[in-house]
C-alpha cells in the first residue's frame, strides 16, 4: 500500500522567545504547548518564518512548562530573530486509506505564547 504525509499538528503564529546559535540545533519549545500540539520530544518539524519567508526542518527540545519558550538553537538560530512569528508543522506518514480519518491539531498561542 502507498503512504502519504499529512499534517498531523500546526502551531499557529508562535512568537520567536531567543535564538541560540552556540547549541548543537533544534527548537525549544514550551511543554505545555508540545502537549497540546500532540508533538514528541526529539520529532522532526518543520518551522515556518512568516516574517522572513525562510522554511527549515529541526526537532523538538522541551522548554519549561508555561515559559512560552519557543528558542531557535544551533543554524536554524540565523533563520530567525527574537520577536520573528513562526508557524510550526509536524506530519504523519499514513496509508493512503487512513488519510481520511485524521484529524490535525492546530493550536493558535496568543501573543506570550500560552495556549488558548
Amino acid at each position: 500500500m502507498s503512504n502519504i504525509e499529512i499534517l498531523k499538528s500546526k502551531i499557529h503564529r508562535a512568537t520567536v522567545t531567543d535564538s541560540n546559535l552556540n547549541y548543537e540545533g533544534s527548537i525549544t519549545i514550551d511543554e505545555a504547548l508540545i502537549e497540546a500540539a500532540a508533538l514528541r520530544e526529539w520529532e522532526r518539524v518543520q518551522v515556518l518564518n512568516v516574517n522572513t519567508g525562510a522554511r527549515f526542518d529541526t526537532y523538538v527540545i522541551k522548554g519549561a512548562r508555561n515559559s512560552g519558550d519557543i528558542c531557535l538553537n544551533g543554524a536554524a538560530a540565523r533563520l530567525v530573530q527574537k520577536g520573528d512569528i513562526v508557524i510550526i508543522l509536524s506530519y504523519w506518514s499514513v496509508q493512503i486509506s487512513e488519510a481520511d480519518t485524521l484529524t490535525p491539531v492546530i493550536i493558535n498561542p496568543n501573543s506570550k505564547n500560552q495556549v488558548l
